[in-house]
């Protein structure tokens, strides 16, 4: 499309490219760094409670970019979409790792060994190596895959439709999809 064109699609701002690979980069590189320590066995209330107060405003979040996507005003509802996801990738596998301290998990000890897990799950792939062996951890796996299922895949719909709208409305006049 046309970046001068009237109406809410506009083209990705130069900067837009950047915030959707690099956004997502720099969310779980500082996950990697922070200490979360204080979630855990130690904490359980504050785990708990952190744990669904997040994921409860993200999901808030997402239906409403969401929403702002398939109604199409103006932004960029699919790069806020993009960060959304990546944050729910970090708020799960800051719960694996909090379970894992207390035993609810089979090879799973790590930051990277739950960020693996969590997006082995996210993928359905499960390779086996990474297992929840309590009741809590199978309970969180198994919001987690519902999870993905309403919301994640919601928003990764909301931005396919997107794309295939803007290329379709491309191809239609002539105009490469890459707006040369």
């Amino acid at each position: 499309m046309n970046p001068r064109a009237p109406g809410p699609y506009r083209e990705l701002p130069a900067w837009g490219l950047g915030a959707l690979i690099g956004g997502p980069a720099l969310m779980v590189a500082l996950w990697g760094v922070l200490p979360l320590g204080v979630f855990g066995p130690h904490h359980p209330t504050l785990s708990w409670v952190s744990f669904v107060a997040a994921l409860a405003l993200l999901a808030g979040m997402l239906l409403r970019q969401v929403r702002a996507e398939l109604s199409g005003r103006a932004g960029h509802p699919a790069l806020v979409i993009v960060q959304l996801i990546a944050a729910s990738v970090v708020i799960f596998a800051t719960t694996y790792l909090a379970l894992s301290r207390d035993g609810q998990f089979h090879g799973l000890h790590t930051k990277i060994d739950a960020l693996y897990f969590t997006v082995v799950t996210l993928a359905t792939v499960g390779y086996g190596d990474v297992a929840p062996t309590g009741q809590e951890a199978r309970v969180v796996v198994m919001l987690q895959i519902l999870y993905s299922l309403v919301f994640l895949t919601t928003g990764a719909a909301s931005v396919s439709r997107r794309l295939r709208s803007r290329v379709g409305s491309q191809l239609r006049v002539g105009t490469p999809p890459h707006g040369d």
